[in-house]
């Protein structure tokens, strides 16, 4: 009888309400609410800071108080109550209710007051805030988020945000929020981004980070909303380790096979010549390796180097290395660090095979000036960050350059002492917080490096980037991003002899791309992410002219190769239950070859030659030549077997349309990269991983064993004395196979305490096969054999132990298998010549490798009034002075094959490099 009776009072209320016709543009609100008092007689009440500053518009006609104020306020926390059809009072956050909750007076079968309107019935369950629970020790800040909805009956509501360092604006990653009393935490990402879902009403939040300092924060939530948090650094940041790592994500997540890296960790591992290297301490983790000593990029889990895809602030960088692969092409200062994807890779990501490496950059200080410079005996290194508007823009410049010509001039070799080799790099980031809902970055970068190993010859090649990425809050539940990027690689040969045939050679990529990337947070079982992207090709596959009006060289020009690739993908990360999480994504990716240039036929059932070319027909500038594309499959699963450990698959499956031409062991300058085409497919790959993960004494070790199985088509290789560069028909001398990698890796790390660091084991192999129904078109009969990477026990041992707060000492030992060689077996006469009669391709192996650095860190006082922080390192590459070989060639001497072996470095290399941030 009562709840009848609510209702009809609360009908005839309704009915008494005076429908008004208004009309009113960039009016503020309060404004507004008196012309609403004006034309209806209703009086409001309420506190007029709650409104703010925003201006409104709007026009209605004969329309209901409620309804017009229902407009109003539907995306601020205000709720409103009209009282016996007299008089509004509005509310911030809460509801006003017309009658106790269930259960106020004690009784147990009532558990929730029911509210009936016109249109519907709602359970609803009050949110009370008592001011005295909070300590009395203490006063938190209290913040109220979201506003009460009678149509919402849930007990919990999803809160999000991000996390900044208040100083410089920089988001604050793997920072945990913990609600008091509850057991419920999160984890923020690298963009300082969290989410968490609390219960209705009161919460004490938690934060806690190394080196920031640890904040409470009361939170009464009434619905679904946001909350970012500004904290200060604390003193703890001197308190560094070797390694820091969120290992709880490790075991939480749903995919496998994910890397983290953060600048500082290389700071204490010795690597040569002293230079810091994100990029080579990722070697040191199982499943990615590189073919040698001083060799340029990377092969993750089997792969080819073409097969990773390497990104700086979104824009691709094709050579990531200066000196033939000793140092890495980036700044340290200026980096932030590296994600790494060797597993399942996410949909967002497209176009190789392998891997990711998706490289950050640091965010400027929008605080004060700050910057970090090194000085070592081959580098010097320098990083500024300038702000532009207090707390909201700064810039990052960063400059590198090497002078190690004094090096190679301080040689006994008279020809390495007439040579040259220099490189340089720089970067500039601008990042601006334009307001609550919207950041804007750009990055340029640029890369050089020149060298002369002979007096006749000057090589140079240069990597080029820019990016800039738009990020934007839509509301609680969506963001996105938009970017736009642009890359370019090219080389340039001058040679310069003593005969008339001086010429000048080069080659040059160039891609655009455009990037929509979009995130959905429905609730708390589902993260939506989805979006597009479009990519524009253009290749210059080389050219040659010739140099001086002596020269004989005819000049060379291959036609230019362009193309589109364009994909769209959609992912969801969703939670099943407190132990079963699913990543599920689909991506799919259209490419198509385009003129203008030359579209070859080859006879069918012959090999592909010069002889067996039936036509080449023009393809004007934008026609097609041939497409591909198909669906890829990005699925993952984690579950729970336990707190702290858990079990992972996934399926990972991918199109690569681009490949690298080279008939070298290991990458090289020159290599050059080619576009599928009616003639070179796009490689495809499939990847199966399996893993187990465990965290011991409260996150102190993290243990993972990880299994994987890769199978690939047409992956690209040459033919026995390919001539690659500058060849127009360059499908006739390539052939594309068949490739099968499989491996088991270990690690163990530890995070915490004196000694900490990690322990890698990789067992693998790669295999490749090329089979063909034609002779010359087979390799090793048709049958799989190891890759030139292939190098089946991979052993990494990176330690730090800290024996002040001020002195540490760091070890890095690594152990690998010699990786494969062909051998000469024998001679043969030959219409009275004598040839060399080679082995299977690859049947052999160099001498393992392995190698001990060491290096002692001095850490430069603690005081906290002082210019700068100084720190100086000093170590020693190749401790045990191993001649490790870098590559075994072969030649003839008096009718005698006579092995030899190169070695890049064979004694200890000492350095010592002193760094400083202010």
């Amino acid at each position: 009888m009562v709840c009848l009776f609510f209702y009809v009072q609360f009908g005839l209320s309704q009915e008494a309400i005076p429908k008004i016709s208004l009309s009113y543009e960039n009016r503020p609100v309060s404004e507004v609410l008196q012309l609403i008092e004006e034309a209806s007689g209703l009086p409001f009440y309420y506190v007029e800071q709650w409104l703010g500053e925003k201006t409104i518009s709007g026009s209605f006609d004969n329309a209901s108080v409620p309804v017009i104020l229902e407009s109003i306020f539907k995306d601020t926390p205000i709720n409103f109550y009209v009282l016996d059809g007299q008089r509004v009072i509005l509310t911030r956050n809460t509801i006003i209710y017309d009658e106790l909750p269930g259960g106020f007076f004690g009784r147990k079968d009532s558990i929730a007051m029911v509210e009936r309107t016109e249109k519907r019935t709602t359970v609803v369950n009050p949110v009370f805030y008592n001011e005295n629970r909070t300590s009395t020790t203490r006063k938190l800040e209290t913040v109220r988020i979201g506003k009460a909805d009678p149509d919402n009956s849930a007990q919990s509501f999803l809160l999000q945000g991000y996390v900044r360092n208040k100083n410089t604006g920089e988001p604050l990653q793997d920072l945990t929020i913990l609600v008091k009393g509850r057991g419920i935490g999160a984890v923020t990402d690298a963009n300082g981004f969290y989410s968490i879902r609390l219960p209705a009403g009161q919460n004490v939040l938690r934060t806690s980070s190394m080196g920031i300092q640890g904040s409470e924060r009361e939170v009464v939530i009434y619905n679904n909303g946001t909350l970012d948090f500004e904290l200060e650094e604390s003193l703890e940041l001197l308190e560094e380790v070797v390694v820091e790592a969120d290992a709880a994500k490790n075991v939480e997540e749903a995919t496998t096979g994910t890397t983290q890296i953060v600048s500082e960790e290389s700071k204490n591992i010795p690597l040569v010549l002293g230079e810091r290297d994100i990029l080579r301490v990722a070697t040191t983790l199982p499943g990615i390796t590189t073919a040698g000593e001083g060799a340029a990029g990377y092969n993750v889990r089997g792969g080819k180097t073409d097969q990773n895809l390497i990104l700086l602030d979104d824009a691709v960088i094709y050579n990531p290395s200066h000196f033939f692969g000793i140092f890495q092409a980036l700044n340290p200062y200026t980096t932030k660090g590296v994600d790494i994807y060797k597993g399942n890779i996410p949909a967002e990501y497209g176009g190789r095979l392998s891997s990711v490496f998706d490289i950050e950059t640091k965010d400027g200080n929008v605080e004060k000036f700050a910057g970090e410079a090194s000085i070592g005996p081959v580098t010097a290194n320098i990083a500024l960050e300038i702000p532009l508007k207090k707390e909201k823009s700064s810039l990052v410049v960063g400059g590198r350059g090497a002078y190690s010509d004094w090096i190679l001039r301080s040689l006994d070799d008279e020809q390495l002492s007439n040579s040259t080799a220099s490189f340089y790099d720089g970067i500039v980031k601008f990042n601006s917080n334009i307001n609550e809902n919207n950041d804007i970055r750009a990055t340029g970068y640029y890369s050089r490096d020149a060298f002369s190993i002979t007096s006749d010859s000057l090589f140079n090649y240069s990597n080029r980037g820019f990016s800039l990425r738009w990020d934007h809050k839509f509301n609680e539940k969506n963001t996105g991003s938009l970017i736009a990027a642009n890359s370019q690689y090219r080389f340039n040969i001058d040679f310069d002899g003593e005969s008339n045939n001086d010429f000048g050679l080069g080659y040059k990529i160039d891609e655009t791309e455009l990037k929509l990337k979009l995130r959905y947070l429905p609730n708390d079982k589902h993260t939506f992410t989805y979006g597009l992207a479009a990519k524009y090709y253009g290749v210059d596959p080389g050219s040659i002219e010739p140099e001086g009006s002596n020269s004989i060289i005819q000049p060379v020009a291959i036609p230019r190769e362009s193309a589109i690739e364009s994909a769209v993908y959609l992912s969801d990360e969703y939670q099943i239950s407190d132990k079963l999480l699913f990543d599920l994504g689909l991506r799919y990716s259209f490419f198509a070859s385009l003129g203008a240039t030359e579209k070859r036929t080859y006879a069918d059932g012959l090999p592909r030659s010069e002889g067996t070319l039936i036509a080449a027909e023009a393809v004007d500038g934008g026609d097609v030549i041939a497409t591909y594309g198909g669906p890829e499959i990005r699925a993952s699963a984690r579950y729970f077997l336990g707190p702290d450990l858990s079990v992972k698959a996934s399926f990972n499956s991918g199109y690569q349309f681009i490949h690298t031409l080279s008939n070298n062991t290991t990458v090289s300058p020159i290599d050059t990269w080619k576009l599928s085409d009616n003639n070179i497919e796009p490689q495809t790959g499939n990847q199966y991983s399996l893993g187990f993960y465990k965290n011991l004494k409260e996150n102190e070790y993290e243990i993972s064993l990880e299994g994987y199985y890769k199978t690939s088509k047409n992956v690209l290789d040459f033919k026995t004395g390919a001539q690659l560069l500058l060849n127009q028909t360059i499908e006739t001398e390539v052939l594309q196979g068949n490739g099968r990698a499989y491996g088991v890796e270990f690690l163990i790390r530890k995070d915490k305490g004196k000694l900490n660091g990690w322990l890698g084991y990789t067992y693998s192999r790669s295999l490749i096969q090329f089979d063909s129904e034609f002779s010359e078109e087979r390799i090793n009969n048709g049958e799989f054999f190891p890759s030139n990477f292939d190098k089946p026990h991979d052993i990494s041992l990176v330690a730090n132990y800290k024996f002040t707060r001020r002195y540490s000492l760091s070890a890095n030992f690594v152990y690998q298998t010699g990786r494969p060689v062909t051998y000469p077996i024998g001679t043969y006469q030959f219409n009275n010549s004598e040839f060399v009669f080679y082995s299977n391709r690859n049947e052999f192996r160099i001498p393992d490798y392995y190698r001990l650095d060491l290096g002692i860190n001095i850490e430069g006082n603690h005081r906290i009034k002082k210019f700068a922080h100084s720190f100086w390192t000093i170590s020693v590459y190749n401790v045990l002075g191993r001649n490790n070989p870098y590559s075994v060639f072969f030649v003839t001497e008096e009718g005698e094959v006579k092995a030899l072996q190169s070695s890049i470095f064979a004694i200890p290399i000492p350095s010592i490099t002193y760094n400083f941030k202010f």
